[in-house]
């Protein structure tokens, strides 16, 4: 039995689906509040997105019903979970960063050329960069609608966020400066673009929950840290995962030349006899004979021990950041939640 009601949500079975972040169920009443709040997700995200217009609808629609992981919406209720649950604000905060997320996505795909996104052609490739770029412009209009129903509070943490989204963006596509770090200036770049978003759902969840303002920093102090392990576990997923479980053919990011934080350890801690997997980490790796030749030798190097090391540490900061909460069913699925990102990994 698992905590979020359908199964398909949590395994990455059915159509869109790619989490495989399933949770053991630890309360009935908890379980059966996640599904129904995920379930009033979904529906209320297509109803946000609706409009007269046909072509806005239809690329609009494009990736909201795609699927995907809900990760967001899910850590938005599991946060309400210390304290008012069926609060009327938790579902619709939690569509907030649902349509800001999906909205990044159609931006990302244009700044990434990408042809694919949650197995179908992406939006950019499908209609053009200008449809997809005002696409999800209206999905962050469509999200700051109901943030204006929210109160100030939630337009300040949305607006924060967005700025280091925005930042992270600005940073990933202008690469380090010299004599920076790539490994630090990869993790910012992580940080804003990913774990800010994440910190912000756990926020928003537990604000209208009514959750103790304290208690409401210590969950956004859990968000970016589990955010920082979840994006660092599908980066080596991407290497050594499934399909069904990463949301993407194995070794996309290498065919991209998108250097995650495996390769930027090899490429640190290059060894004697090396060289062959650095030249072929020197940028995409398009030739379908150098890609499986590059996916065997980044999976036998230390830099996948070392970048998995790094996954626990984030994980284990998430974990014990949540001692500073009280012992309810929510904390204890946090908790399992810790968990999965690790073993998903394996």
């Amino acid at each position: 039995m698992l905590l979020l009601g359908e199964r398909a949500r949590l395994t990455g079975e059915g159509p869109g689906v790619s989490s495989g972040l399933g949770i053991p169920s630890v309360d009935a009443a908890l379980e059966a509040a996640i599904s129904a709040g995920l379930d009033d997700v979904e529906a209320r995200l297509l109803a946000a997105v609706k409009t007269d217009d046909a072509m806005l609808s239809e690329s609009s629609r494009h990736l909201a019903q795609a699927g995907g992981k809900r990760f967001r919406p899910m850590l938005t209720l599991l946060a309400a979970g210390f304290g008012d649950i069926d609060a009327p604000k938790v579902v619709p905060a939690a569509v907030v960063v649902e349509l800001t997320h999906v909205g990044t996505l159609y931006h990302d795909d244009v700044m990434d050329e990408a042809q694919l996104r949650r197995g179908a052609v992406s939006a950019n490739a499908r209609w053009g960069n200008s449809v997809a770029i005002l696409t999800g412009d209206y999905l962050f209009a469509c999200a700051s609608d109901l943030l204006a129903d929210l109160g100030p509070e939630s337009v300040r943490i949305q607006a924060r966020t967005f700025q280091r989204l925005v930042h992270g963006q600005l940073h990933e596509t202008l690469g380090p400066r010299d004599g920076e770090d790539p490994v630090a200036h990869y993790l910012s770049v992580l940080s804003d673009k990913t774990a800010s978003l994440i910190a912000a759902s756990t926020r928003l969840g537990s604000l209208h929950a009514g959750v103790d303002p304290s208690q409401v920093e210590v969950l956004g102090q859990f968000g970016e840290r589990i955010g920082m392990a979840f994006q660092l576990a599908d980066d080596l997923l991407d290497i050594v995962g499934s399909e069904r479980l990463s949301g993407k053919t194995p070794g996309t990011d290498l065919r991209e030349g998108v250097a995650t934080l495996p390769v930027l350890y090899a490429r640190r801690a290059a060894r004697p006899g090396d060289e062959r997997l650095l030249s072929l980490l020197s940028g995409p790796v398009a030739d379908d004979s150098d890609h499986a030749e590059a996916l065997e030798l980044l999976r036998a190097h230390p830099a996948m021990a070392e970048a998995s090391s790094d996954v626990r540490r984030w994980a284990d900061d998430a974990r014990a950041t949540l001692d500073a909460l009280p012992d309810l069913p929510a904390r204890v699925a946090l908790h399992a939640l810790c968990d999965s990102v690790v073993t998903r990994m394996s």
